[in-house]
């Protein structure tokens, strides 16, 4: 079981500190253009860099890390997986989808745990489905919609075309893309279902093929300012760029996406993060890769600061107002007390270029500016016990 060092903890007898990540072989939408690589380890190699830089920050304070590793075939059975893991370490790094991690989390054995979820943005695991063992470093639907919303907002493009498949998640962002609206004064014109085969987009003519459909699925649509795009397994986002009906701006999954992180990204010695994990992973660091770094730091971080040998004292110095992450974004980062979720400025940025971060300037909050984004306290339908 993972322990933070005690103040009598010295480097000749190091405490070591067993992290565990636990992932599943999930279907993943294969890349829209051979320009983007087939990655088969998101966030795990993540995961080993924060350790990595655990360790060296560790050995000068009398600390050892070690990273267990378990990865469920796409067949297998994840909580077995876990039940495993958690009997060699109660600090769990969670890359699992909603159901998999409720399954987890409401293991008897991850009763004392803390388990950090490095994948969803699921709104409801910070809402009605949250639970007192599992914080979330992964930003919400709704953190990342509000990020777009207050840009939008201080573009003045307030009038939003809606566009969303028919995945659970496409339906969840969607939603929250609504939300933000409403909360940041916005109108959605119009909301679509886009059910959209591209074919055999790399035949000869798989090109005109797109460019002839995209604009019949959006024909005669109410004037507008931007196109929002909900389309989390790629079947139609991408190919809205320069093909839509009326030449409109596309934001959402795709255009201007809201991320935590993107190999764009180079602000406040981002740079720095980018070419150590190109280094050791020999390609770049994906968003998951951020998320995974940062939940093992999160774990370096509460051990080096607690001064507090059990998994009790680290959950409430986790939740308390002196606890902080650097993350590369400029500011401390810490958890919202009412849902475990981590408030951190979230990065705007096309392709190849970062747009912006938000929260936007001039939007306020009482405590911490970046509460502006998401779901605050008196909104939460997360019910915990104190």
């Amino acid at each position: 079981m993972a322990f933070a060092a005690s103040a009598n903890s010295t480097p000749a007898t190091p405490t070591q500190v067993e992290i565990g990540y636990l992932g599943r072989d999930y279907p993943e939408p294969l890349p829209v253009s051979l320009l983007e690589p087939v990655i088969s380890d998101q966030g795990v190699q993540g995961a080993r860099l924060g350790v990595n830089d655990n360790l060296a920050t560790g050995r000068f304070l009398g600390q050892s890390y070690h990273l267990d590793e378990k990865m469920t075939p796409k067949d297998g059975d994840v909580v077995a997986d876990a039940k495993a893991l958690l009997q060699m370490t109660h600090l769990l790094l969670a890359d699992l989808e909603p159901e998999d991690l409720l399954r987890v989390a409401d293991l008897p054995e991850a009763r004392d745990a803390i388990i950090v979820n490095v994948r969803t943005s699921d709104d409801e695991l910070r809402g009605k489905d949250c639970r007192r063992n599992v914080f979330h470093v992964a930003p919400s639907w709704a953190m990342r919609a509000d990020a777009l919303a207050q840009y939008m907002a201080w573009k003045r493009w307030n009038t939003w075309l809606l566009l969303r498949g028919a995945t659970k998640q496409d339906i969840y962002y969607a939603n929250a893309m609504k939300r933000a609206a409403k909360k940041f004064g916005s109108t959605i014109a119009e909301e679509r279902t886009i059910a959209f085969d591209p074919g055999n987009r790399r035949s000869e003519t798989g090109h005109q093929q797109i460019q002839a459909q995209i604009p019949m699925l959006t024909q005669s649509p109410p004037p507008h300012d931007i196109v929002f795009a909900a389309d989390t397994n790629d079947t139609f986002g991408e190919y809205l760029l320069w093909r839509t009906s009326v030449p409109k701006p596309v934001a959402g999954t795709h255009g201007l996406v809201a991320v935590a992180w993107h190999r764009s990204y180079e602000q406040y010695g981002g740079v720095q993060l980018q070419n150590r994990f190109l280094a050791m992973a020999k390609r770049q660091m994906t968003e998951r890769d951020y998320m995974a770094w940062l939940a093992a730091r999160v774990f370096g971080e509460a051990v080096t600061r607690a001064q507090n040998a059990d998994i009790g004292g680290l959950r409430t110095y986790l939740l308390s107002k002196d606890f902080q992450v650097a993350g590369f974004k400029g500011q401390g980062m810490s958890f919202r007390s009412w849902d475990r979720q981590l408030r951190q400025p979230i990065i705007l940025t096309g392709p190849r270029s970062l747009v912006s971060m938000s929260p936007q300037d001039g939007f306020l909050h009482q405590k911490h500016l970046t509460d502006t984004l998401g779901v605050d306290a008196p909104e939460t339908a997360c019910k915990l016990p104190g």
